[in-house]
């Protein structure tokens, strides 16, 4: 069978759910477009990087290394961006860029996890749907038509499977997402947290300085 008789195939069996179907795809499409593109930044930012010796150097003036697109590169040049020269004043901002980019981490996570649960809700409606359809056949031709029953039937059924195919891989691939995301936060805050001492001790050298001139 040819890659269009199976998708012909494919087709002719989840037309069979009903109107459910369409925004159980869409779902699953806007779901697993959501996931490849968090794989994709966590491959990134999780991949080659600078180290923190690179960092500390580039805080003293010295340039950033080209070594990759990870996490602490783009912590660090988005604080390089923002830092005003004031030690005290720069640490806040070194906080709340660190707090902006824990949210880039996070992002699109729990949209991910809604539409994975949303997927089995909505195979529960096309089987209410369906066994009302198939009731409603039953008032009024009994039990003797099977063949006007199984279109009702074929929307339970269909409509349920289709639900849980879409739900079981999204809430392990979410499960999954939320767990690297957490990896990447913790190593994002110990190297915000190195930034952080550098600044304070270049800070309290300051105002040594200061106090003994």
């Amino acid at each position: 069978m040819c890659i269009r008789d199976r998708l012909w195939t494919t087709w002719e069996y989840l037309s069979q759910g009903g109107w459910v179907m369409v925004p159980m795809a869409a779902a699953s499409l806007v779901m697993w477009a959501m996931i490849l593109e968090r794989f994709s930044t966590y491959r990134r930012l999780g991949g080659k990087d600078i180290e923190a010796i690179d960092a500390l150097q580039a805080l003293e003036g010295e340039p950033v290394p080209d070594r990759g697109r990870g996490m602490r590169r783009v912590l660090l040049e988005g604080f390089l961006a923002a830092r005003s020269g004031v030690d005290n004043l720069d640490r806040i901002v070194l906080r709340s860029i660190t707090e902006r980019n824990r949210r880039q981490l996070r992002k699109k996570l729990a949209f991910i996890a809604v539409l994975a649960g949303v997927a089995p809700l909505l195979g529960l409606l096309g089987t209410v749907l369906g066994m009302i359809q198939t009731f409603e056949v039953i008032a009024i031709f009994g039990t003797s038509n099977a063949k006007a029953m199984a279109g009702g039937i074929s929307v339970a059924l269909v409509t349920t499977q289709s639900g849980l195919v879409v739900a079981i891989p999204g809430l392990l691939v979410s499960g999954f997402l939320t767990r690297r995301a957490r990896r990447l936060e913790s190593a994002l805050d110990e190297f915000s947290l190195a930034l952080d001492r550098k600044l304070k001790a270049h800070g309290e050298l300051a105002v040594m300085e200061a106090q003994a001139t």
